[in-house]
Formats: structure tokens, sequence, C-alpha cells
């Protein structure tokens, strides 16, 4: 009776063993993360910033200026200058703002 009970405890200890295990992913660390430092913005770019925000958050949520490459937020800028009744100008430092 003993040599069974411990052959059972034995094989259910090699089974265990065998088994694959099942390892849940961590969430990254805080301290993991890169740090990114911006440079703190010239007046130009900071003006072009509060029109941004300004203007385009009246509407819709705003992107962040990394959504798009300058070549992308051109025609999206000449489209909404005409929603926002923004002038040349402030549609000029708007881009500057979002391809700095």
């Amino acid at each position: 009776m003993k040599i069974k009970i411990i052959a059972i405890v034995l094989l259910g200890t090699f089974i265990y063993s065998c088994s694959p295990k099942l390892i849940q992913p961590e969430a990254p660390k805080v301290e993991d993360a890169p740090v990114v430092i911006e440079a703190p913005l010239t007046a130009e770019l900071a003006e072009g910033r509060t029109l941004f925000v300004n203007n385009c958050a009246k509407c819709h949520d705003l992107y962040s200026p990394k959504d798009f490459n300058a070549e992308q937020w051109k025609p999206i800028m000449l489209r909404m200058q005409k929603e926002a009744k923004i002038s040349d100008e402030e549609r000029e430092k708007i881009y500057a703002y979002l391809t700095k």
C-alpha cells in the first residue's frame, strides 16, 4: 500500500514538473520607460501652440504633432484654415509648431 502511494506521489510530481509553465507578462515599469525631455518652445512656436490649442480644439480632439509628418500636415492645415477661419500668418505659426 505504501509503495502505491509513493508511486502515485512520484508520478504526480513528475507530471507536474514536466507541464508547461504559464507566465503572465509583466507590465512595463515606469523606471524602464525612456525619459523624454522636451526643449522649451521659442516664442513663435509657443504662439503656434496656443493658436493650435485655441482654434483646433473648438471642433475636435487635438492630434499630436507627431501623428503626421510635415508633408501630411500641409493639406490638413490648408483645409482646416478655412474651417477655423484663421489667417495665413496664423496658419504658418501653427504649421511651424506642428512640424518643429
